[in-house]
């Protein structure tokens, strides 16, 4: 999504059945192809609330120990042994696609510019940017001082820094007030653990300084040898102790500035946009807590903002001698509150701007002479431009009826120019500044596709579907101008629906490569994300949560009812949590799809759960429940998808896992088509791919994560017949 530019290839769509050569939706069964791989199943027995549940596959559970083990022990070598015959069978499968998902790679990568670079950035007197050079998987992040016409200064070089490593990532890059020392984090596993290195910018060379175990990034104090950052548990990964570094000195001597001690709250470390203030910032899924530390004074201790206060939640930013609040303290939907510098706490806070009904209130980015708030409203953002001195205020103006505008970078204090991201389903990534006193936009950049793209070819709808509740489910769609809305018209039905992410109408150049062939692509904004505003959140969680679930089973039937498609030519596709709305979508109505692309599933709910020392469980006890509650329990049992497998018919289904996966664990999508294929009653394909050596997000490179989504977009297409 960072930057890539991508090729527009016109395409033809193959919808009749050829004789001998396509293979058409009716005549693809599992018992065409080889046996799927047998499994060993040993049952575990777990137990709680007086009540037994029996999981044949408990066994295939792994350590991060035991997967890099260089001698791995017997239940390793069956686990591994296992996931290979998976992904065997699934090559095997999918051997008819081999040249479609090549074609579709070379297309999809096609897109992108190879040669290419972000629009820069000013901060304390240099110019930041990050490149890519042709046939390079990772980017370079470089500076120039003072213009943009004057030697490149290289930062970091990811793909020298990425050799020998099936994966890298860097993150976290600060470079101290002084200009000269850059720290940075590395993580080759792909667990999200990183360590934090220092490059000494005026002599090239890596200081003997190594932080690990870290989240990647943290805050330089203003004397330019202080560092904070944060540790992880080595178990859970759960960010927990914020550590005071100082350069040159051993890494066992750093100072314990902060601890967390409670298991379901995130923690971090950063810093004001003013640089005036070192903030540890920490969360829970309901809960926020501050504490501060003058940036000229990194011995002194940390200050909190205002007592923690369950349910209280806040985000605070610093502009001349106050903070501003975005609180949620007696308003849903969120306000602004502001408050001196030497009194912060809760009963000092004076309102800015009140709550709204029907609008939510997302975030503020300051200026010295202009407020920017970002709201959302009707499942669309907005962008409210207020000046500091005289109040006076006005909104920025977006003609398409469904887009997105987010705040790009804006590092700057001093100044009159907003950075802004704005897309659509059909407007490639744009990059504008905007005047806020002259009200002048320019356009700094827009993501090319390379061959060209133009958006007038697309057609994008926002309507509502009716939910069986009565709700009004915001639904975006768009299709080819040459696209015939029909019942054997084939859609693509997307959602997230969890910890309150909006599912925004971004542009993708790779969906074009479905686009391009007949596809419809549907996102439904179903509850559990907060596109209508925190209520939406609120009544798609905990013991809401199955709203999520029947919300996209309405959309879809709504598709179907209005001939966008029909139940032969219905897909549906999501990830994680999205992923653990796929899973309780084809348990509760599996007719609805021909077919169900599952991302990395969250499926094993209750087990999970139930497990605290697997990374996310205690911070996501509000998100979903605590299952050694009763009540908690039952209801997440109710609808976990690894649960609730049962003997009935399920669409064709693909599902993606990666091994080293610390958001959600392999072990629960392996387990799941375990299942399925145990008991579930028809001959549909069930394809499990696990990628050995990624994670969450899959593999690491610019290009290489597009091998996945070929595999996936082929998938659909072999379902529809579409050989080309």
């Amino acid at each position: 999504m960072k930057n890539l530019k991508l090729l527009f290839i016109s395409l033809f769509i193959v919808c009749e059945s050829l004789s001998g050569q396509t293979t058409t939706q009716n005549e693809i069964s599992a018992s065409n192809y080889p046996e799927a791989p047998d499994v060993m199943q040993k049952d575990s027995v777990l137990s709680i609330h007086d009540h037994v549940r029996k999981d044949p596959y408990f066994w295939m559970r792994l350590t991060d120990e035991q997967k890099i083990a260089k001698q791995p022990d017997e239940q390793t070598r069956k686990v591994i042994e296992y996931l290979n015959a998976e992904n065997a069978y699934t090559d095997t499968v999918m051997a008819d696609t081999k040249q479609l998902q090549e074609k579709l790679f070379q297309e999809i990568t096609g897109r992108i510019k190879q040669t290419d670079e972000s629009v820069p950035y000013f901060k304390n007197g240099y110019w930041y940017y990050t490149r890519y050079e042709e046939g390079k998987e990772y980017p370079i992040y470089a500076r120039k001082k003072g213009s943009m016409d004057t030697k490149e200064q290289i930062l970091i070089n990811a793909n020298e820094r990425a050799q020998g490593h099936d994966y890298y990532a860097v993150s976290g890059l600060q470079v101290s007030p002084d200009n000269k020392i850059l720290a940075f984090g590395e993580d080759t596993l792909s667990r999200r653990v990183y360590h934090i290195q220092f490059l000494n910018l005026e002599t090239g060379e890596l200081l003997k300084d190594k932080l690990e175990n870290t989240t990647g990034g943290g805050a330089w104090a203003n004397d330019n040898e202080t560092y904070f950052y944060t540790t992880k548990n080595k178990v859970s990964l759960l960010s927990e102790k914020i550590f005071r570094h100082t350069l040159g000195e051993e890494h066992a001597k750093d100072k314990l500035m902060y601890n967390e001690k409670d298991p379901s709250f995130y923690i971090g470390v950063g810093k004001s946009k003013s640089d005036e203030y070192i903030m540890i910032y920490t969360g829970s899924t309901l809960t926020n807590d501050y504490h501060i530390l003058n940036a000229d004074e990194p011995n002194g201790d940390f200050v909190q903002f205002t007592p923690r206060e369950e349910g209280l939640e806040y985000n605070i930013d610093h502009y001349e001698d106050k903070f501003y609040v975005v609180t949620n303290l007696d308003a849903q939907n969120f306000r602004l509150m502001e408050t001196p510098e030497t009194a912060t706490a809760k009963e000092n806070w004076v309102e800015v701007i009140p709550h709204r009904e029907n609008v939510l209130l997302q975030g503020i980015e300051v200026f010295d002479n202009y407020l920017v708030v970002n709201e959302r409203g009707n499942a669309l953002t907005q962008m409210r431009i207020i000046d500091q001195k005289t109040k006076d205020e006005h909104y920025l103006k977006f003609e398409e009826p469904a887009y997105v505008a987010s705040f790009s970078i804006n590092p700057e204090f001093e100044t009159n120019k907003l950075r802004y991201i704005y897309s659509s389903f059909t407007t490639p990534m744009s990059t504008i500044e905007y005047n806020m006193e002259t009200k002048e936009k320019e356009v700094l950049k827009v993501q090319e596709v390379v061959g060209g793209h133009d958006p007038e070819e697309y057609i994008t709808e926002r309507f509502f579907a009716e939910a069986r509740d009565g709700a009004k489910v915001p639904v975006t769609v768009v299709y080819k101008k040459t696209t015939q809305k029909s019942a054997d018209t084939p859609l693509l039905l997307y959602a997230y629906g969890s910890y309150g992410s909006s599912m925004d109408p971004y542009f993708n150049s790779a969906r074009l490569s479905l686009l391009d062939r007949g596809f419809i692509f549907a996102t439904a904004h179903v509850r559990g994300g907060q596109d209508m505003g925190r209520q939406w959140y609120e009544e798609g969680k905990m013991f809401k949560k199955k709203n999520t679930f029947t919300d996209f089973i309405d959309v879809a039937e709504h598709l179907i009812q209005d001939n966008y498609t029909s139940p032969d030519h219905l897909y549906a596709m999501g990830g994680s949590a999205g992923g653990l709305l796929m899973g309780a979508v084809v348990n509760m109505a599996p007719e609805k799809f021909n077919g169900v692309i599952a991302g990395v599933p969250f499926v094993d709910v209750v087990s999970t759960m139930l497990d605290e020392s697997i990374p996310l469980t205690t911070n996501e006890f509000d998100e979903w429940g605590n299952p050694k509650n009763k009540a908690s329990y039952e209801y997440m049992l109710s609808y976990s998808p690894y649960d609730n497998v049962t003997a009935q018919e399920y669409p064709h289904m693909l599902v993606t896992t990666g091994l080293f996966d610390s958001q959600v664990q392999y072990w629960e999508p392996a387990k799941w088509v375990a299942k399925l294929r145990d008991k579930k009653a028809d001959d549909n394909l069930l394809l499990l791919h696990t990628n050995m050596e990624a994670g969450h997000g899959g593999a690491s490179g610019r290009f290489a994560r597009y091998r996945e989504t070929a595999l996936e977009y082929a998938f659909l297409l072999k379902l529809e017949g579409i050989e080309e």
